[in-house]
């Protein structure tokens, strides 16, 4: 199961650069790592991955630490707004 679950994770750009590439320390970094995602065949799942196990640091699937927070929030958002509507409706 594990492997089938992470068999994207070979196909990731990031595979041919050192994770610390991945981990910067300022913005410089954080736009590298992004310009190494942009075109990533697995930017998507890896995106989806980080948000879904709360992966807090690093640049995953083209992201932030700070904008995985942001899509995380309003994903939160969403959920509530639409849970609430049903009830209201039902």
């Amino acid at each position: 199961m594990e492997e089938v679950q992470f068999a994207w994770m070979r196909d990731g750009h990031c595979r041919h650069y050192p994770p610390a590439a991945f981990f910067p320390s300022d913005g410089v970094g954080v736009d590298q790592a992004r310009k190494i995602c942009a075109e990533c065949p697995v930017r998507e799942e890896c995106l989806e991955y980080a948000l879904a196990n709360r992966i807090d640091h690093g640049v995953w699937g083209g992201c932030s630490e700070r904008q995985r927070r942001r899509i995380a929030k309003a994903r939160r958002q969403k959920a509530a707004a639409t849970a609430t509507a049903t009830a209201v409706s039902v």
